[in-house]
């Protein structure tokens, strides 16, 4: 084998194990897998063309290219957005069994990251989350040092304003979101009216390819009747119950719904009461999840 060849084996083999941080990365970014594989498989083609014996550090590299093309992205990601029917939710990403969710970021806290400007969301990101140093930062997002602390500094605190962590042995958040899953499939409105915060907020992303709520139901009662009205469909037609499962972070579960979709729940838990419910049916979010 040439020595090109051989270079070129070993810096595939070199994206292939850095592939699942670099889509994670990405996901993080733009809150979508398809964008997220697009934008990847892009840092792939501009990675063959690069002469590697002059990357010091493949991963800060290639971080910073798919922050690039993230960035790059984002006009287009948030027009898409703009015109959204209904209320748009993150994709569900379900953790595999021994995952340990090492970058805490729920469904919750993507939804307060969408509040950022595109170059606070990446500042964060490379640095709270994924770890670089603001002097990588800079480089990833075309600035100084100096403006990028400031960005991270602004997004953390806008963050803060928006989301609240809490945290939750996950044996007893699965334990609530079994309870819940029953109670709203049964019509058990007296054990949801216990389960549910009194400020509850439910959402739904249908993205106009199947019914849902069309905007977010905010406190108990309101939540309550929702709750009331889906019972009684999952009682005529059948909702069966798939996995309890991880959903972006959250405890939830996936089902599979009379019309064959599936479709994901996810719950913010605090405590012993669930404080917001997110629900994914929109089937183009659920295609990764097509073989459960």
């Amino acid at each position: 084998m040439s020595d090109v060849a051989q270079q070129n084996l070993s810096s595939d083999r070199i994206f292939k194990t850095l592939r699942p941080k670099l889509v994670r990365l990405a996901y993080r970014m733009t809150g979508s897998l398809a964008d997220a594989e697009d934008v990847v498989q892009a840092a792939f083609i501009r990675w063959q063309a690069v002469n590697h014996e002059n990357v010091q550090s493949p991963e800060a590299y290639l971080r910073r290219i798919v922050t690039r093309l993230c960035l790059d992205a984002m006009r287009t990601i948030r027009r898409r957005r703009e015109v959204y029917i209904g209320e748009w939710l993150p994709d569900p990403i379900i953790a595999e069994e021994g995952d340990s969710d090492e970058d805490e970021i729920t469904m919750s806290l993507m939804l307060a990251l969408e509040r950022l400007s595109p170059l606070e969301r990446a500042a964060f990101l490379l640095h709270d989350v994924f770890g670089a140093t603001f002097e990588e930062v800079a480089k990833s997002i075309r600035r100084s040092p100096l403006a990028a602390r400031q960005l991270a500094s602004r997004a953390r605190t806008n963050v803060r304003k928006t989301h609240r962590r809490y945290d939750v042995e996950r044996s007893h958040a699965d334990e609530i979101a079994k309870a819940f899953y029953e109670a709203s499939r049964n019509g058990n409105i007296e054990r949801l009216r216990i389960l549910l915060a009194e400020d509850i907020s439910l959402h739904a992303d249908g993205g106009g390819q199947r019914p849902t709520i069309d905007r977010p139901i905010h406190g108990r009662e309101s939540v309550l009747q929702i709750l009331g009205q889906f019972s009684k469909r999952f009682q005529i037609d059948g909702s069966a119950l798939l996995s309890i499962v991880r959903v972006n972070g959250l405890s939830g579960f996936v089902t599979r719904e009379a019309d064959g979709e599936v479709q994901t729940t996810a719950l913010e838990i605090d405590s012993d009461i669930i404080r917001a419910i997110y629900v994914v049916r929109n089937p183009l979010k659920l295609r990764h999840l097509s073989m459960l």
